[in-house]
């Protein structure tokens, strides 16, 4: 017996992942290079502080509650970050299809526009401006001294790492807000050219029975 020809079968999962991608970060038209940039630049402006606060969950001398914090806090960090992309991706203009109720409708321009622009006063008041008033002070956001043990203050690489990592927060909230002024443009310039069709033809004819007048 001849044996059977193997059939080469590419695995599902990398196809299925690449689509995802391409679901969630592809821009849609109207959407420029430096638009797309500042998408990417929230998440990579958060990245760095989640990463450097993931290994103080493993360290010792800490409780499972405080471990289980640290990692949600830096998961939560990233996933709010990428909501971002939703200012310049399709699924920000119109709702996904695992959404129930609400699946391939369009997103209101201002159910966007409004949290996005809240987010972006609120990060821009807590890391640009909070922040670091508080860390040239030398004080909490309550005002009372930094603890002994503040990473900001040890001295050395952990003093140069920890600036590093948290520095790039302070374009968190001035990035969103580009972002989001460039979504309520584009929305609203959508909105004005899905209009304008509809005008034309009552203009036509208007036009067309002043002219029958005119004739007769």
């Amino acid at each position: 017996m001849q044996p059977l020809p193997r059939i080469s079968q590419r695995p599902a999962c990398p196809g299925r992942f690449r689509r995802a991608w391409r679901a969630a970060h592809e821009p849609v038209a109207g959407v420029s290079r430096r638009t797309r940039l500042a998408a990417y630049a929230v998440v990579l402006a958060v990245l760095p502080s989640s990463l450097w606060r993931l290994p103080s969950a493993f360290d010792q001398g800490i409780g499972i509650g405080e471990r289980l914090y640290v990692v949600f806090l830096s998961v939560l960090s990233e996933a709010v970050a990428f909501t971002a992309f939703g200012l310049i991706a399709r699924w920000g203009e119109v709702f996904p299809r695992w959404l129930p109720f609400v699946r391939g409708r369009r997103v209101p321009t201002m159910a966007a526009v409004v949290p996005a622009a809240i987010g972006a006063a609120l990060l821009t008041f807590l890391w640009t401006g909070l922040a670091l008033v508080t860390q040239i002070m030398g004080t909490t956001i309550r005002g009372d001294a930094l603890p002994v043990d503040f990473p900001g203050s040890a001295g050395g690489w952990e003093e140069v790492w920890f600036h590093i990592c948290y520095t790039p927060l302070i374009l968190w909230g001035p990035l969103l807000a580009v972002l989001t002024v460039a979504y309520w443009k584009r929305r609203r310039a959508a909105e004005h050219r899905a209009m304008a069709p509809e005008a034309q033809p009552v203009s036509a004819m208007a036009k067309s029975r002043d002219g029958v007048r005119r004739h007769v």
